[in-house]
């Protein structure tokens, strides 16, 4: 198959065009919210993707087509394609990684209109977003291949990922960072964390922020004894599900899909401020622990989360939806 993606989002997008289809990626020169990101995001499968100037989209035989993001206005990605008229259109996906909101009971998916087939990436979405047609495929680690447990735990710090934790505030649970500063001093990774210390009132060395590439952030996350996930609303943080393959003991807010993630021997998951500190200073001051924790978080992480189940599922779609 030919299928049409928008590179929205990188981890997602780094998975899915490692399956056996041609995909082709609209490319500007500039760079921005739902333009192209830096090519390193997508080295894998480099003989399967095509990218593709977006003047030169109607003139290019596409199989499927697979949303991202409704295309609302001038800056969403692909919109003035998507909403132009054709001939013959492909058929669509839309793919949801996002949470309902902002009052999630009564939310309806935006292009659920057009009759496609929404896939939730999560049971939370799916139970939450209002949608007619739907199926669900979980999330997915990013390499075909496990690559052996990195997780070294020899910093006593924990790791937190969250990018835009200034703009995003309490979505991300960048207000409690500074509680939890307290019971150990945190590695804060992501885009646009630089000053996160000085706006909580934090010295450096009790949160350390850093922008790294992927790999880069892999091997440094896996330093750190343990990671924490202070989310409150996201569908499913594939940071939290790459530091299980890593092998990283997790200690998060029981919300949205992470008590369906996260089995109780791998880590501690509540809603309960002093459970989470006390998890927090328990991990730090027991290093055995932590190993054996992140041990099952890597074992449950494999489990459900591999990325040759991922493209076999969507696989199933594919088929189903052009046949």
């Amino acid at each position: 198959m030919r299928i049409l993606l928008w590179h929205v989002h990188g981890s997602w997008t780094t998975a899915f065009v490692q399956g056996p289809h041609t995909y082709l990626v609209p490319v500007t020169p500039r760079q921005g919210p739902g333009r192209p990101r830096p090519r390193r995001h997508l080295r894998l499968a480099r003989l399967r993707r095509r990218d593709v100037p977006p003047e030169q989209l109607r003139d290019t035989d596409i199989d499927l087509v697979v949303l991202q993001r409704p295309p609302t206005s001038s800056t969403s990605p692909g919109a003035g394609w998507a909403a132009a008229p054709a001939p013959t259109s492909p058929p669509s996906t839309s793919n949801t990684t996002r949470p309902a909101g902002p009052s999630p009971t009564p939310a309806t998916r935006p292009l659920d209109h057009r009759g496609l087939t929404i896939v939730h990436v999560t049971y939370f979405n799916q139970l939450f977003w209002d949608c007619a047609k739907h199926t669900h495929h979980r999330h997915r680690a990013r390499h075909r291949r496990p690559r052996p447990p990195q997780w070294t735990g020899h910093r006593e710090r924990a790791a937190v990922v969250v990018n835009e934790p200034l703009r995003r505030g309490r979505t991300t649970g960048t207000d409690l960072l500074a509680r939890f500063a307290r019971a150990a001093p945190l590695d804060v990774f992501g885009m646009r964390t630089h000053g996160i210390a000085h706006h909580l009132g934090l010295p450096e060395d009790r949160c350390h922020a850093r922008e790294l590439v992927q790999n880069e952030l892999h091997r440094a996350m896996a330093a750190c004894r343990m990671y924490l996930h202070p989310v409150r609303w996201t569908s499913l943080g594939l940071s939290l599900l790459e530091a299980m393959h890593l092998g990283m003991p997790v200690v998060a807010l029981a919300t949205t899909e992470v008590v369906e993630a996260v089995p109780p021997e791998a880590g501690v998951v509540s809603n309960r401020p002093d459970v989470l500190l006390d998890a927090v200073r328990g991990f730090i001051a027991e290093p055995g622990r932590a190993r054996e924790a992140g041990r099952a978080a890597r074992t449950a992480a494999l489990a459900r989360y591999g990325l040759p189940r991922f493209l076999d599922d969507w696989d199933r779609l594919i088929k189903e939806v052009t046949r």
